[in-house]
């Protein structure tokens, strides 16, 4: 395998288009972390990420014949841009089939790279379906973002990078995982020269095919996957790539949003670059493995792969990145609903920074309030601190790690509402495209009352919702038949504390 892969990494036609990309030290990072991290920049690339290392070998080695009926891909950015110049620069036409909720940007950018564009469905994978389809019909040769060896070879390119460029031993390398055609190129090319080192894939937890995968021995088709690292939200890796994984890949580390968001922030702080959030993983899931207290010292090498984000996400990620640094922490705190109270708990706190406060009346006995903390001390001081609210006379609950509670309850506390009747709450992802709020309303029906409504855009290909809808139980069943044909993801949040408390469920 290693021998195999080696020679097609090695004549792997990558530097027509390709830069080799710098492998910078994280002086901050690595003074924090107590090692010496260094950043592959694979974000300084012609189109912002490595995928087009991979899509410029396997087109560049295409028969003339191949190339000449032309190609196909499906992608919702970075795979999509990198088959498009490749494509120019051999001369031949290309076709992008793209999602129907690609954000404009992205179209735009693959579009003025000269290829002809589709969009269809609403997720990769109806894209991918359709790009199937046309290449049959069509008879366009198709090239898959990473189940392929010729792309799997012109991403271990970075491999031999690292190997040239290393300033002394490495202990690991940390890869962003998605397909698993970059995790496979490299670690199939870093264990056939270097076996000593380690190659720790980084998943997030929302989307972690190849770890669910090398658990069960086979691959895993993901019900669900998470759309923020919207670069590695794959719900199958690949044959080829898995079993590469199972050979070449030492270990999985999972991450959170928090956590990925906070990565974001720690490149940007050595680099004054934005990585994107796939791009960003290999940096959160060394912080969280050296956490973990998988080692002291070392030199790791972190492949950023990508920084193709939309500006307009940034909002979020900044919001996000202190909780994931656990610079700051929220709780949801009870105060009696009396004269004097609330002085009193702004009095026992007076010292610490308040980042966050929510409060509304709700109820003539007792009060809830959102409040976040700004720390210093991380998870330890968290929970000191969580303790003195306690010790305080205050009933408190954490809700530093509840999705529902940062992502739509700090923006809507209210109270309850009377009269409802059997309410039950989801949290749903919605495509950004026209027509999916109708969709969404015709699913619920005009027999069921929506008591509750929250949105918010985050920039990327799926807005979030909270809603809340009146289902007497008779009803519940032919409810979620109704939601299972919509086909839009979603969580049901009935039981969360941060809706009993706040929202008065």
């Amino acid at each position: 395998m290693g021998a195999d892969y080696l020679d097609r990494i090695r004549r792997a036609r990558v530097y027509e288009v390709a830069i080799e990309s710098p492998l910078d030290p994280a002086p901050r990072l690595s003074r924090r972390l107590g090692c010496e991290v260094l950043l592959k920049r694979e974000d300084l690339q012609p189109v912002f990420s490595f995928k087009l290392r991979g899509a410029y070998n396997k087109v560049a080695g295409l028969s003339a014949e191949e190339a000449g009926r032309g190609v196909i891909c499906a992608s919702a950015g970075n795979h999509a841009q990198g088959v498009a110049l490749a494509a120019r620069r051999r001369g031949i036409g290309a076709t992008v089939v793209m999602p129907r909720t690609t954000p404009a940007i992205k179209v735009e950018a693959v579009a003025s790279l000269g290829a002809a564009i589709e969009l269809a469905g609403d997720d990769y994978d109806g894209a991918f379906e359709r790009a199937r389809t046309l290449a049959r019909e069509r008879s366009l040769t198709f090239i898959h973002p990473f189940d392929d060896p010729e792309v799997i070879a012109g991403q271990g390119t970075i491999g031999l990078e690292l190997l040239k460029q290393q300033p002394g031993p490495l202990d690991a390398v940390f890869v962003p995982v998605g397909g698993g055609g970059l995790i496979g190129g490299i670690g199939a090319c870093l264990k056939a020269l270097a076996p000593g080192v380690r190659v720790i894939g980084v998943e997030p937890e929302d989307a972690a095919g190849m770890h669910a995968s090398l658990a069960a021995g086979r691959v895993v088709a993901l019900e669900h996957v998470g759309l923020f690292a919207d670069g590695v939200a794959v719900r199958r890796v690949g044959e080829e790539t898995l079993r590469l994984a199972r050979q070449c890949v030492d270990e999985v580390v999972l991450v959170d949003t928090d956590e990925i968001c906070a990565a974001i922030q720690d490149i940007f702080e050595d680099t004054r670059s934005i990585a994107e959030p796939a791009g960003a993983l290999a940096v959160a899931g060394l912080k969280k493995w050296l956490a973990a207290g998988r080692a002291t010292g070392g030199r790791y090498a972190t492949v950023i792969s990508g920084a193709n984000m939309n500006f307009d996400r940034l909002r979020h990620v900044a919001e996000r990145a202190d909780l994931g640094q656990h610079r700051e922490a929220v709780f949801a705190v009870e105060i009696p609903e009396h004269p004097g109270s609330f002085l009193r708990f702004c009095e026992a706190f007076a010292a610490r920074n308040v980042t966050e406060f929510n409060y509304r009346y709700a109820r003539a006995d007792r009060a809830q309030i959102f409040v976040g903390f700004a720390l210093t001390g991380g998870l330890a001081e968290q929970a000191a601190l969580e303790r003195a609210i306690a010790a305080a006379g205050f009933p408190v609950l954490d809700m530093s790690h509840n999705e529902m509670a940062k992502l739509h309850v700090r923006y809507m506390v209210g109270g309850a509402a009377a009269g409802l009747r059997h309410e039950r709450l989801f949290r749903f992802e919605f495509p950004e495209r026209p027509g999916a709020l109708l969709a969404f309303l015709k699913a619920v029906g005009t027999d069921r009352n929506i008591s509750l409504f929250h949105y918010r855009n985050h920039g990327s290909d799926y807005g979030r919702v909270l809603a809340g809808i009146e289902v007497p139980p008779p009803s519940a069943a032919d409810f979620l038949q109704h939601l299972a044909e919509l086909g839009y993801e979603y969580v049901e949040e009935t039981q969360n504390p941060a809706y009993r408390i706040f929202l008065g469920g």
